[in-house]
């Protein structure tokens, strides 16, 4: 179990973490910052969860202590009304969050399990070869393919040049696993780590994660806050899905690449940093610059080292080795005793497409595990998800039948004259062909987008056009449309 520590001078805080988390965690308390900081010397906890305001050494001075030991360690900070630009002042010096007391146990829960996945993903090595195995407890990139051989040797030429790298390939190819490698193996390695996903948080809130804000920078902002790089200042982030990245944020990015500065949202301070920059994309940046969706000075600050991560179709020969890991790495966690595979059943893994790439069949060997009756996995076992072979056929023919414009195109070429003047019978199509391709992909829009052939932006468009964000609810009304 992870190791979470409490550090507050009153017992009725250690009571309440006590016996909220300790079925979860091993809940590890101090009383004062130097007790704290013993207690990191000689058991370095997984997270740790402190008051500003402690008798004996503060807060703040014992953060500082902290990341002298551990500069990886993540620290919530818990604080009250009057400490709050201490609170901010933390953040500023690397504390993961901070909240007020009494604190919200479902936010708590939420920033728990998010900073123990970003310790875990800075924790979990990342070995070039499976003859690396049984030296570490972590990932392994597999494949002797003279594709992933490129990959490799592009690895060990960029990890310990302080240098920006461009990741591209399709989605599921392992780009984040390929951005660990890089920061494991650099100078940085003991500094801090991060991912962000650009593609997955709206931009407002994107430009707030990265760059912070000051107090009275919009409605809500009650105080400054400090954004991910400034956190980050030393360390390595990986900005992943880049290329959804608006111009907007793509002119501030580029001025930190160059610059290694930038204002917070709001502000005038000039904030300076030091940090490496991962970027990955599964779009073809070139394209997106073509059609002025992606800036080209930036694509070019980008790209001074790319490495491209080929689809798994392009290295089947692969197949195998990575299938006998996936069984050695899950069947433990899934509890069970699987020790080989049938050829039969690789011969089917062989034969299929891998719209999903290495990411589809650990999934598929996951669940091939689950459903094994004896030792070996036999053809029967396996099984492959119908959505992602629809999506990967809609895909080979352009999208939803040559994407959404070309629907409309079509219609107004075949529905008869006395209709093309009704605007409502095209926006009422055009709306559920949105509803549709986001039922469809779950809600993700960069798949939902790709699906109806247009870009995130126009996908974000039409959505708040027609009110869909108002009617996820009631979108199981249209699974027959």
């Amino acid at each position: 179990m992870k190791k979470i520590l409490i550090v507050d001078d009153e017992p009725n805080v250690h009571y309440s973490f006590k016996k909220v988390f300790s079925k979860s965690y091993v809940v590890l308390s101090a009383s004062s910052g130097e007790e704290a900081v013993d207690i990191i010397s000689r058991d370095t906890p997984d997270l740790v969860i402190m008051d500003i305001r402690m008798p004996g050494i503060d807060g703040i001075t014992t953060l500082r202590k902290i990341k002298n030991i551990d500069p990886k360690l993540h620290i919530i900070i818990m604080t009250a009304y009057g400490t709050m630009e201490t609170a901010v002042e933390a953040m500023r010096l690397g504390a993961y969050d901070y909240t007020l007391k009494p604190f919200d146990i479902d936010w708590m829960k939420a920033t728990i399990s998010s900073a123990l996945s970003v310790t875990e993903m800075m924790k979990r090595k990342v070995a070039l070869s499976p003859s690396q195995e049984g030296e570490l407890n972590g990932d392994i990139m597999v494949g002797n393919s003279p594709e992933m051989q490129k990959v490799y040797k592009y690895i060990g030429q960029v990890a310990g040049k302080d240098i920006t790298v461009l990741l591209t390939g399709e989605s599921g190819t392992g780009k984040e696993l390929v951005a660990r490698a890089i920061y494991k193996h650099s100078t940085r390695r003991d500094k801090p780590f991060m991912a962000i996903n650009c593609a997955a948080i709206p931009d407002n809130l994107l430009e707030s994660e990265l760059f912070g804000y000051e107090k009275g920078a919009f409605t809500d902002a009650r105080l400054r806050k400090i954004g991910k790089l400034e956190q980050l200042s030393g360390g390595t982030i990986l900005l992943d899905e880049i290329g959804d990245m608006s111009l907007l944020l793509q002119a501030k990015m580029l001025r930190v690449l160059q610059e290694m500065e930038f204002e917070r949202l709001g502000g005038n301070e000039t904030i300076k940093v030091d940090i490496r920059v991962i970027a990955a994309t599964n779009k073809d940046l070139r394209k997106e610059v073509a059609e002025g969706r992606f800036r080209e000075d930036l694509y070019y600050r980008l790209n001074v080292v790319s490495i491209y991560l080929p689809p798994l179709r392009e290295r089947k020969g692969d197949i195998p080795d990575l299938v006998r890991y996936f069984i050695k790495k899950s069947s433990p966690e899934l509890n069970k005793e699987i020790k080989d595979i049938a050829p039969s059943a690789i011969k089917v893994l062989m034969g299929y497409h891998w719209p999903g790439n290495v990411r589809e069949l650990e999934n598929v060997v996951k669940k091939a595990i689950i459903r094994c009756k004896s030792e070996v996995i036999v053809q029967e076992d396996l099984s492959f998800e119908e959505e992602t072979n629809r999506a990967h056929t809609l895909e080979k023919e352009g999208g939803l039948v040559s994407g959404l414009n070309g629907i409309l195109d079509r219609l107004l070429e075949e529905i008869p004259l006395s209709l093309t003047g009704d605007k409502d019978v095209f926006s009422f199509l055009e709306k559920m062909l949105v509803i549709k391709a986001l039922m469809r992909t779950k809600g993700n829009q960069v798949k939902a987008a790709k699906l109806l052939g247009i870009n995130r932006n126009s996908l974000r468009r039409r959505m708040e056009k027609y009110g869909v964000q108002k009617e996820i609810s009631i979108l199981g009304a249209f699974t027959k449309f």
